[in-house]
């Protein structure tokens, strides 16, 4: 059994101050330089007087409790994922975001597209610029309030549908139609659903219309109700409003500052963790469960079990305050925690009071 499995909490709480210090100076090292600190090295940047030997026997009873470990045959030491967890929920101080920062936020947000997506691309390529590491949003739960709809024929059984909603994002979908269908039915369909759907979310323009076709109140031949009947339900699917939009930014900058061979296989192994965009979706998903941000590390998540990066994230609102999304930032365990947390926080926030109106 290894030394990461015998630790406890009890254990880490009871850790003196020597201990934490040293641990401390061997965690913001590798956050630093992303290598292994001696003992000699860590015996210089103490604030009390302590000698080589003394910090080795530390940083043995450290490794002890799985919180450092001694890659290949360096005599230094670097955290484990166990040691960064400790880290992160124990020692670390989150400060507030730096004024400057603060004002690219507000600045870069607010001057983007007025459209959901614009928003949120920005945000995206903000956090990436900010961080040095890949920027990613997902949007949740979305059904916009609809402004305007078209029906456009592309085949003899399919037609394509243009959504457009008030805060000007567009989808199009595909629908089947009945073989013979007269150009006519689809702009009657077209017409009956307009004049009805402004300001209305498709789950609400369902709900409505369905009622009027079962009550026999839709002024609508039989084919061109089957159309806008069919036409709903396809839309609709199972009632989660549009489907999930995965927005990933700046993945090139996770390629700097590569300090070996194994760091490139392991931006490899990540760059395919993001390409699995439904494991990306659901991981991001997790960081709904509450208020704030949350942090992933590593091995912790099975999606980062391989590359053993790290992922900050933090959930946006709107103006109901509802849940509509989450974004945050994923790189090395490495990451300058104290700095991209307050980050993501402070976006989380930007874009929510944007989508709040």
């Amino acid at each position: 059994m290894s030394a990461m499995t015998l630790v406890t909490s009890g254990e880490l709480a009871q850790l003196n101050e020597r201990s934490r210090e040293i641990f401390r100076q061997i965690v913001e090292s590798y956050l630093a330089t992303g290598e292994p600190i001696g003992s000699r090295n860590i015996s210089r940047l103490l604030p009390s007087t302590l000698s080589p030997a003394s910090v080795r026997n530390v940083m043995q009873d450290l490794e002890m409790l799985g919180l450092v470990q001694a890659p290949h045959t360096s005599a230094g030491r670097m955290p484990t994922e166990l040691g960064l967890r400790f880290f992160v929920d124990a020692m670390l101080e989150f400060g507030d975001l730096a004024a400057a920062d603060r004002a690219r936020i507000d600045a870069q947000v607010r001057a983007s597209s007025r459209t959901l997506e614009g928003v949120l691309t920005e945000a995206s390529t903000l956090l990436s610029g900010l961080s040095r590491g890949a920027g990613v949003v997902v949007t949740t739960k979305r059904d916009p309030r609809l402004k305007h709809l078209e029906f456009v024929r592309l085949e003899p059984t399919r037609a394509l549908v243009v959504l457009v909603a008030e805060d000007g994002a567009v989808e199009n979908r595909v629908v089947d139609i009945p073989l013979g269908l007269p150009t006519s039915a689809l702009v009657e369909a077209s017409n009956y659903l307009n004049a009805r759907l402004r300001g209305r979310t498709l789950a609400e323009l369902q709900v409505e219309t369905q009622k009027e076709l079962e009550a026999g109140r839709a002024e609508l031949d039989t084919l061109t109700a089957r159309v806008v009947a069919d036409g709903l339900a396809s839309w609709g699917g199972s009632g989660e409003g549009l489907p999930q939009q995965l927005i990933v930014r700046g993945q090139a900058n996770l390629l700097e500052d590569l300090k070996a061979a194994d760091d490139l296989e392991r931006i490899r192994l990540l760059f395919a963790d993001i390409e699995a965009k439904k494991d990306l979706i659901d991981l991001l998903g997790r960081a709904e469960a509450g208020d704030g941000v949350r942090i992933f590390i590593g091995s912790e998540n099975k999606l980062f079990s391989l590359s053993g990066s790290s992922m900050i994230a933090a959930p946006f609102r709107d103006a109901s305050q509802q849940i509509v999304g989450v974004l945050g930032v994923i790189g090395p365990t490495r990451l300058n925690y104290a700095r991209v947390v307050p980050m993501v926080d402070y976006t989380a926030r930007v874009v929510g009071r944007l989508l709040g109106g």
